[in-house]
């Protein structure tokens, strides 16, 4: 029988643990504060931002946001950026993905101060990853392992496979499992007998927004298997693995909703924090 890891469950007691250090800080007169940033009228892309402002509340971490036309300039939007980077008072920036087509979301990132960086996006953070050093790790990577570390799951010596190799979750994550002392394999588009390899794997996340494209036989026994997908099918929301064709062969799985997407934005959450304590340090 396997364990659906709740990751919804774990965030709401991420958020509670954070709102007590939020607590703590304003007592110190330090209010976290995280600014957003969106550009255009992308319907998911407002979803998510809204789901982020709830979960601020919730925290104690005050909220600005920023939505700019679809045509704003990339010399504008960069202003704002500047302008948030010399703002004592905002702790975090995000940038919320995707943007419009004619901006370059690379060199928006990159005038992000790294310190302010809650995505982990900026290149110096995305750095310090690599070497192991402390820095703000992206929100989904660092949510999926605080989710295997809750349920107790060794990562150290495992094949871990990812399915997938994009900047915000498939090589950070990637990183992140390599520093944990896993070893591990990535498979994207052009991998050949992608099948043989995941087969092999302790643990499978696959992050490549397809849906249903992971399948029972694909899939060793007692496999760990984290699914990153959001897909929106006229049958509602589903992951990028086949939940029901895998379930029972499985140690552990995520399900989609209510796995990996709570966890992502209770670690944005606690980049804020860390910001704001950062502060405090220094």
């Amino acid at each position: 029988m396997s364990v659906i890891m709740d990751g919804k469950k774990l965030a709401s007691s991420i958020r509670m643990e954070l709102k007590e250090e939020v607590n703590k800080l304003r007592k110190q007169g330090i209010i976290p504060k995280l600014a957003v940033i969106m550009v255009g009228d992308d319907k998911a892309s407002k979803i998510y931002v809204n789901n982020k402002n709830k979960a601020c509340e919730e925290v104690g971490i005050e909220y600005e946001e920023y939505l700019l036309p679809e045509m704003t300039k990339i010399e504008s939007l960069i202003d704002l950026i500047n302008a948030l980077n010399n703002k004592d008072d905002v702790n975090g920036i995000l940038l919320q993905s995707p943007l419009p087509n004619h901006l370059d979301i690379n060199m928006a990132i990159e005038k992000i101060s790294p310190k302010k960086d809650v995505d982990g996006f900026h290149p110096i953070n995305v750095g310090k990853l690599s070497l192991n050093q402390d820095c703000f790790l992206s929100c989904t990577p660092y949510g999926i392992i605080k989710m295997l570390d809750a349920y107790n799951i060794q990562i150290e010596g495992k094949n871990a496979v990812i399915i997938g190799r994009s900047n915000i979750v498939g090589k950070p994550l990637a990183q992140c499992l390599i520093n944990r002392n896993a070893t591990v394999t990535i498979c994207h588009s052009k991998t050949k007998d992608m099948k043989e390899i995941t087969k092999r794997a302790d643990i499978l996340i696959s992050a490549i927004g397809k849906p249903n494209f992971v399948t029972r036989d694909m899939i060793k026994d007692d496999a760990v298997v984290i699914d990153v997908g959001i897909n929106r099918t006229s049958e509602g929301i589903v992951g990028d693995v086949s939940f029901e064709d895998v379930e029972n062969k499985v140690s552990y799985i995520t399900p989609v909703p209510g796995g990996v997407g709570p966890m992502t934005i209770a670690m944005l959450m606690n980049n804020v924090v860390k910001a704001a304590k950062n502060k405090i340090i220094i």
